[in-house]
């Protein structure tokens, strides 16, 4: 099944992107080949044109990463219209990792003099290349608060370098939201590439293509796998003719495609999306519920709860709330350190979206690269625990939180 908007997201979920195998494999085999075979030397010649289909070598394609790029494709353009009123069309590339979808994206976007701007609070990986990697390449970043509309304005139009707008949310650790619909009117209106980081919320909750973004991207490592077995990241746009000439070229040359066994383990992970996002979310919210109530808890960052300082902009852009929250504990590290420690069912570990809650220190794992004075004005304080609610169940996972904050 390629495309068929009349059905369900969750069945999109299962047979969007299939194509029928020729020895009728129930699901997409897994093609371990690094290179394939051409009939005669017209045929080779024609493939490498661009005149006849087919597969050439692993790093430019292969069937089996190509039914999930489908796929994701599908979910990201789920029941979306273009300016013409016919259904979205978008077009995705997988690679190895997120990061290298994310560099991907910054150098088939920019060159040097140019800019990004974008928020406080990005994942540790992003951060870091826009701020160790980029400079070297001659791009600058602005980093500004985007609730500031007039201001975000201004400073845009008198600053002709900027070129793309680069938007997380919610934001990772502290789970600030930011409006897709209001930020991407600013950006196309100065001319900017708009992009979206959609790991935490996945196409089920959040669809950024709504709001006329031209990219999107994931760490297919997280909810989309949700099984942590496989490494991935994926980069969708909706300019085909920019994402098969331009950003095609810069992801082969750079050499982060992924490969078939991943793809497998992703494509089916991708099948339980639907199920496992309805109870990420479910037990988040409940949790939250807990932890707000609970005395040695300073504050939790969690867009579900009406507390949270962008819980509005959340309720207007998302389906539901995701798996991610944050919280701040009254004593600092140390307090972290004793929280995490004691904790039985809950597993220690950086990542998210997998079916176990996974719980970690933000400033002493994923953003220890970050200049401290940068992590603070992000909000990523000593005292902050980021949390990735699985799918166990709630009675199980209060407790544990429970017993794991007693003094």
């Amino acid at each position: 099944m390629q495309q068929n908007k009349s059905l369900g997201i969750e069945t999109t979920c299962i047979h969007g992107g299939h194509t029928a195998d020729a020895n009728r494999a129930h699901l997409t085999p897994l093609y371990a080949s690094s290179t394939y075979t051409f009939d005669n030397v017209e045929q080779g010649v024609n493939v490498f044109s661009g005149k006849e289909e087919g597969y050439i070598y692993g790093r430019f394609g292969n069937p089996t990463i190509e039914e999930v790029e489908r796929k994701i494709a599908l979910l990201e353009a789920y029941g979306l219209k273009d300016t013409s009123g016919n259904d979205l069309q978008l077009y995705a590339i997988l690679h190895a990792s997120g990061m290298a979808a994310i560099t991907t994206l910054l150098l088939s976007n920019l060159k040097a003099g140019d800019k990004i701007i974008s928020h406080p609070s990005l994942y540790g990986g992003t951060q870091e290349m826009i701020d160790k990697v980029l400079p070297s390449l001659g791009i600058g970043t602005i980093i500004v608060d985007m609730h500031d509309y007039s201001k975000l304005s201004d400073l845009i139009k008198t600053d002709a370098a900027i070129k793309m707008m680069y938007l997380e949310t919610p934001a990772n650790p502290t789970l600030q939201c930011i409006d897709l619909q209001a930020l991407s009117a600013i950006g196309k209106a100065n001319n900017l590439v708009v992009c979206v980081d959609n790991t935490f919320s996945t196409p089920l909750l959040q669809q950024p293509f709504k709001y006329d973004v031209d990219f999107v991207i994931h760490s297919t490592t997280k909810f989309l796998n949700g099984h942590g077995t496989a490494i991935g990241g994926i980069l969708i746009g909706k300019d085909a003719g920019r994402m098969n000439t331009d950003v095609k070229k810069m992801h082969r040359l750079l050499g982060g495609n992924s490969n078939a066994f991943d793809a497998f383990l992703l494509s089916n992970g991708l099948r339980t999306l639907s199920l496992r996002m309805e109870r990420h979310c479910s037990n988040a919210q409940k949790v939250a519920e807990f932890l707000q109530q609970h005395p040695t808890v300073a504050r939790v960052n969690y867009p579900g709860l009406v507390s949270h300082p962008d819980h509005a902009i959340a309720q207007k852009q998302m389906k539901d709330f995701g798996g991610l929250m944050s919280i701040e504990l009254n004593g600092g590290f140390d307090a972290c350190v004793s929280f995490m420690n004691k904790l039985k069912v809950c597993t220690n570990a950086v990542s998210l979206g997998t079916c176990d809650t996974l719980v970690s220190h933000p400033a002493s794992t994923t953003h220890c690269g970050v200049p401290r004075e940068h992590r603070l004005q992000s909000g990523i304080t000593d005292g902050l625990i980021r949390m990735s609610i699985g799918l166990e169940t709630i009675e199980d996972l209060i407790a544990d939180f429970g017993q794991a904050l007693l003094n």
